[in-house]
């Protein structure tokens, strides 16, 4: 089991003239920029590794993120059979879910706004229909409006070994603005469990993502 515990930092609000009431002026950039700021799209595709995401979403609950959820059916099965949860448990950490077949859903538009996604795990197939613009789907589709509207996008890819179409759909992705980030473990830190090994890459996340934690011992030389 793989617990969740209160090691993520609070950020506080980068907003510096909210919103106000009694019919005072509302700065309506302030709002925009509030919600834009922390808004986080989650994916969990098919791919072995469903712990990353299920852990980032039980993380993500000790802030003030608001979470917004696409799991594939591929990844709901990886739930069952890899962890001891059950699909409908990782939908509850979240704040929003949507069916990954709801190409409609807001968060296949750019005007809904969102600080970023994260895929964790990233199926080679979500890759490819990321790095090809084939959005046949939620999750596929929400990706590619991160990248249309110049947000971040996490894809933590988890294959191995690559032969070299894994590696250009990678790089394809990469030059179209995704962070790929695949969940290969550092050993300086000197980890204990298997969650001292998943911490350390969502942390990797996290610190693109610009989320302060302390799920790691950072290398001090």
């Amino acid at each position: 089991m793989i617990w969740f515990t209160p090691t993520i930092i609070n950020q506080q609000s980068t907003i510096t003239n909210p919103k106000k009431r009694g019919g005072a002026i509302i700065n309506h950039q302030s709002t925009i920029n509030n919600h834009q700021s922390k808004r986080l799209v989650v994916g969990i595709s098919g791919a072995s590794g469903v712990i990353y995401g299920v852990r980032m979403l039980g993380l993500l609950k000790e802030t003030d993120f608001e979470t917004h959820l696409i799991i594939s059916d591929s990844g709901r099965r990886n739930i069952e059979i890899e962890t001891e949860f059950k699909a409908g448990d990782v939908e509850a950490m979240a704040d929003h879910v949507y069916e990954d077949r709801d190409v409609g859903a807001a968060l296949a538009s750019g005007s809904f706004l969102t600080c970023g996604m994260v895929v964790a795990p990233c199926t080679i197939k979500t890759l490819s229909g990321i790095a090809n613009s084939y959005t046949n789907n939620l999750l596929v589709r929400a990706a590619d409006v991160n990248l249309k509207e110049g947000r971040k996008l996490v894809l933590v890819v988890r294959e191995t070994p690559l032969h070299k179409g894994h590696l250009r759909l990678m790089t394809m992705a990469a030059d179209m603005g995704a962070h790929i980030l695949p969940p290969v473990p550092s050993f300086y830190h000197q980890p204990k469990t298997i969650q001292d090994i998943i911490d350390q890459t969502i942390g990797k996340v996290f610190d693109y993502m610009g989320i302060e934690h302390e799920l790691f011992k950072r290398w001090g030389g």
